[in-house]
């Protein structure tokens, strides 16, 4: 059973081999979400939304959290999560929409699933450091037995194991267990802390009492011995906590019902008075507010140290929890201080600690009570192990310095440490293993200093920076041990890209926990006009320094060249991808800042460009199934934004294709280039709307007939209760979907009560509307996945009544295809689409904007530039009816036609010469299409008519 246990846990960790800056978020529990009221809002603002989204009712995570204060700045509200049950086949960009739309809600995340960091030293990984097992040579190294001679800490000191399952009967463990007295089991709450008979510890991931062994985890058990297993027992191990006692809390699932609950472990040891907390476990990537809210509330509220493992990844990447404000981040080493091959480093790291063959208790052998499980000891390693040592010398600080805050046990453990970079092995990791290796007995017997940046404040706030940005930076920066005077901090750039303008801060001298801030004249800084890689993470470097030689640094990332514009010149705010897609770039709608209108949220989950010529050749970057997104499209050409723009008041263009279709290949992409250009203006009478237009070219070797090109939008438009009450609907005289909110008064808080898309230009128009809900059997139903003969049938079924509108009478999760059908496309030829995206409070002003949005198409960007060129003239434009063509005589002009916005052809009259007059009386007033036809080619020109 030891060695399926040991291959499993490679198998867990062997995918992740080589460096790597961005990893794939962790798994999510299905079904789960966690929800953080805003301040003032109760669970009833969110009833309506719960219901349209088919949830259960918000249960409250903790509810006896203690509420923040000023004697604690910075501490953090928990009292207003809640976990919410949902089906499991709901996105979750679709909840975050429903419910952030309802005002009350400050985020919606998934609950993600950290595992522990475990690395058996087997065959398979560190066998050639067998020959250190049978000791716990790692003791010495850390000098461990002169700090005892200083002390031993005390049973009051509680260190908080928040993993698998213990061994509670394990000879080294029973005896250094903590003890609820003042809740026996009997049956009852005794204490009234929400808890029955948590006389030992509890287990979050299952909720009861039992934190004991588990077979499948014994994760639990290792890391507790490393931290406290009973010393000066004459039998088996010292833990290097000594006398310090440690707490039991289970955070993985046993039961069918249970759950990963690793940050409701945090919050338990917190509130139970841990004054330390071990964290050996995580994932790379998946940064969650949710997850370092409860972080903050225990080290800012509750005041204890969190100690967290940096992870087994051997990169160069963010690891979570470990990478969170206000925890000491512990990658591992070897017996000679050399990184152990297999452990995470990066700028976020605090120290290193021994992480290769470290002997601890075991537990596992035979059922619990049994004498050889009780006394079994083993051989580990990974930072799951590293990170307990220095949880166990926090414990040595609590009782060695009870007056230093968490935050100031953390810095004196880091400034303490003996700096191992100067090693030659280590010659590669320099600056990215925290201030060196645990050195225990400096830690209790040296006064040390440590001032430090403790936040950074960008301005303009942004996710991220385009080239030629300039921005500022402010930093808080407080002294937490000795007194400090000549204290500067200096800014460099580690990055070519970004460019510091201004980065000195001379603080001067700062008192024991004295703070002070340059939010006065803050460092600035610039971003590179040009050859930035896409998505660049710019490092910054704070050298902080002060009289008498001290010197710490501390990083910060920027992300630079993002694969997106923002149009924001009007009070319509919209994303633009390099790959065709509106609002955001990924499903999960954090690449991107969306669609807004005016003062409202993000009302566009999803959005972009479909293109198809049959149901079994399709082109996207949209929702397929299984919540994942086809990736039909690659960049040519990043997205640039011009401001002003020679034609707009902002200007953005973007070039992508997918991928041509070869014949017998399984590739089911269309085969087109894509140009995109969109335009936005601030004059009145055009806020209301952006215009996308799209120039498409024929990369095949055979004619597309027909090419289908369509806008595809998944609104969620806000409703005054929360829920996702909308329908869809076509307006053909206009060529315009639009969606919108039900039972929304027009005024108000709600200015995006409509949004739509209208066809300015293409051939025959095209719309489905979809209900997200709609039953299996439907033609398109969404539960299931958007497959493509799906996406096809939304493009290429016309107008017909069936699929105009969605989601009445009682409203719903409604989707809309506004596309167009073009009969021919020939190889090497293009051709060019266009499309308004719109927002307003009323459904007139949703008409108007379009009716503006058409004649700003035809008045300030002209269909064919060239035909300024060949004097091709029409006049006047606009007009209430009477219409002149003039061209040149070489042209040879032999007819004129006129076709209105849909493509069809209205008027024609034939010609000769060079000019010819029309007369546009008898037809509705709109947009139309004049095409003169002569033996130099076909000459186009739009006209608006009054």
């Amino acid at each position: 059973m030891r060695n399926v246990l040991r291959l499993y846990c490679f198998i867990l960790f062997a995918g992740i081999t080589g460096p790597a800056l961005a990893a794939p978020a962790p798994p999510t529990v299905p079904g789960q979400l966690v929800v953080k009221l805003r301040p003032g809002q109760v669970p009833a603002a969110l009833e309506a939304a719960l219901r349209t989204l088919d949830a259960g009712s918000p249960r409250q995570k903790f509810p006896r959290a203690q509420a923040p204060g000023a004697e604690r700045p910075g501490s953090v509200e928990l009292r207003g999560i809640y976990q919410v049950t949902v089906p499991v086949t709901l996105t979750l960009d679709r909840a975050r929409a429903i419910l952030l739309a309802t005002g009350a809600v400050e985020y919606v995340e998934p609950l993600y699933i950290r595992q522990p960091q475990y690395q058996p030293n087997d065959p398979l990984a560190d066998s050639t450091l067998t020959s250190l097992t049978a000791s716990q040579y790692y003791l010495k190294q850390v000098r461990a037995y002169r700090a005892w001679d200083v002390t031993r800490g005390d049973s009051s000191i509680v260190i908080g194991i928040t993993d698998g399952g213990l061994r509670l009967t394990h000879q080294d463990l029973r005896p250094q267990l903590k003890h609820n007295y003042a809740d026996p089991v009997n049956g009852r709450d005794d204490d009234n802390d929400g808890y029955v008979d948590n006389f030992t510890g509890w287990d979050l991931a299952n909720n009861d009492n039992d934190a004991g062994y588990d077979i499948n985890i014994v994760h639990g058990s290792l890391v507790a011995g490393v931290a406290a297993a009973r010393a000066d027992n004459g039998v088996g191990i010292a833990g290097l906590g000594n006398k310090c006692r440690l707490l039991p809390l289970n955070i993985y699932p046993n039961t069918p019902t249970g759950s990963f609950a690793g940050y409701e472990a945090v919050v338990y040891a917190a509130d139970h008075g841990c004054q330390v907390i071990n964290m050996s476990w995580g994932a790379p990537g998946g940064y969650s507010r949710f997850e370092q809210d409860a972080i903050t509330y225990a080290a800012v509220n509750r005041n204890a140290v969190l100690v967290a493992a940096a992870g087994n990844t051997s990169a160069d990447l963010l690891f979570y929890p470990a990478s969170y404000d206000h925890v000491l981040s512990v990658s591992g080493v070897g017996s000679t201080d050399q990184k152990s091959p297999s452990a995470t480093f990066n700028h976020r790291v605090d120290m290193v600690a021994p992480g290769l063959s470290i002997l601890t208790t075991y537990g596992y052998h035979g059922p619990t009570g049994s004498g050889a499980a009780d006394a079994d000891y083993i051989a580990v390693g990974g930072t799951s192990f590293a990170a307990p040592l220095v949880a166990a010398a926090a414990a040595l600080l609590r009782w060695q310095f009870p007056q230093f805050t968490s935050a100031q046990i953390g810095a004196q453990l880091r400034q303490t440490a003996d700096n191992i970079d100067g090693l030659p092995a280590n010659a590669a990791w320099a600056g990215r293993l925290g201030t060196g290796r645990l050195n225990v007995l400096r830690a209790l017997t040296q006064t040390r200093q440590e001032a430090r940046v403790t936040t950074s404040t960008f301005a303009p706030a942004r996710v991220a920076y385009a080239p030629g940005d300039t921005l500022r930076l402010a930093v808080a920066v407080q002294n937490l041990l000795q007194p400090v005077a000549g204290l500067t901090v200096t800014l460099t750039s580690l990055s070519p890209y970004l460019t510091v303008r201004q980065g000195s801060f001379a603080v001067g001298s700062l008192p024991t926990l004295g703070q002070t801030t340059n939010a006065a004249a803050p460092f600035r800084l610039a971003v590179a006009t040009s050859g930035i890689p896409l998505n660049t993470t710019a490092t910054l470097r704070y050298r902080i320094t002060a009289s008498g030689g001290f010197q710490y640094d501390q990083y910060v990332n920027v992300v630079l060249n993002p694969d997106y514009v923002v149009l924001n010149a009007n009070d319509l705010t919209m994303s633009l991808t390099s790959r065709g897609n509106l609002a955001y770039d990924n499903l999960a709608g954090t690449v991107g800042a969306g669609l807004s209108y005016r003062t409202s949220t993000n009302i566009l989950s999803e959005g972009g460009l479909l293109l198809a010529t049959s149901p079994t050749r399709v082109s996207d970057r949209l929702r397929s199934s299984g919540g994942q997104s086809r990736q039909s499209f690659f960049s040519l050409r990043q997205a640039t934004r011009q401001q002003p723009g020679p034609r707009a008041d902002q200007e953005a263009r973007v070039a992508f294709q997918d991928t041509i279709p070869v014949a017998g290949s399984r590739i089911r992409s269309v085969g087109v280039a894509v140009r995109q250009r969109a335009y936005a203006w601030a004059t009145p009478g055009r806020r209301d709307f952006v215009v996308l237009e799209y120039s498409l070219k024929n990369l095949t070797a055979d004619t597309l007939k027909p090419l289908y090109a369509g806008i595809f939008t998944d609104w969620d438009l806000p409703m005054p209760d929360g829920a996702g009450r909308n329908a869809a609907d076509w307006d053909s005289t206009r060529a315009l979907g639009y969606c919108y909110a039900l039972g929304v008064p027009a005024i108000g808080t709600f200015p995006a009560r409509y949004a739509g898309v209208r066809l300015l230009r293409g051939g025959a128009p095209a719309v489905y509307s979809i209900n997200s809900s709609a039953p299996a059997g439907s033609p398109i139903r969404l539960a299931d996945g958007f497959s493509l003969a799906e996406k096809f049938l939304a493009l290429s079924s016309g107008t017909g009544r069936t699929h105009r509108s969605a989601g009445l009478p009682n409203g719903a999760d409604v989707v809309q295809v506004v596309g167009t059908r073009l009969a021919r496309l020939a190889p090497g030829d293009s051709v060019t689409v266009a499309f308004a995206v719109l927002a307003a409070p009323t459904l007139a002003q949703l008409q108007a904007a379009a009716d503006a949005a058409a004649l700003t198409y035809a008045t300030l960007l002209p269909s064919r530039l060239a035909a300024r060129a060949l004097d091709f003239t029409v006049y006047p434009n606009p007009t209430t009816g009477a219409l002149r063509v003039e061209v040149t005589a070489a042209f040879g002009l032999r007819a004129v036609r006129v076709g209105n916005a849909l493509g069809q052809e209205v008027l024609r009259q034939a010609a000769s010469g060079t000019a010819a007059s029309l007369s546009l009386t008898n037809l509705a007033p709109g947009i139309y299409t004049v095409r003169a036809e002569g033996a130099a080619g076909v000459l186009t020109r739009t006209v608006v008519l009054h």
